[in-house]
């Protein structure tokens, strides 16, 4: 339960950007979507909400600062 605690709290930018993201591809299915079915993205709600959640994620951890002690040992190689 602690460890659950630890990972939550150091990986809340990037749940959070899976969160806004995954919300922003359900809305972009119900906006966007496409009825016919030959949109591989908008064209189904499960394959579009979990396509944002991922692109979310991956934006976050791009924008994510490196903290200050990674950088040091990372500037030293």
């Amino acid at each position: 339960m602690l460890n659950m605690k630890k990972w939550l709290l150091k990986n809340k930018i990037n749940l959070i950007g899976t969160l806004i993201g995954g919300v922003a591809g359900f809305v972009y299915y119900k906006q966007v979507g496409c009825n016919s079915g030959g949109c591989m993205i908008s064209g189904n709600p499960y394959i579009s909400t979990g396509y944002f959640a991922v692109l979310g994620s991956l934006i976050v951890s791009i924008l994510k600062p490196i903290p200050k002690k990674e950088a040091k040992e990372n500037n030293s190689l």
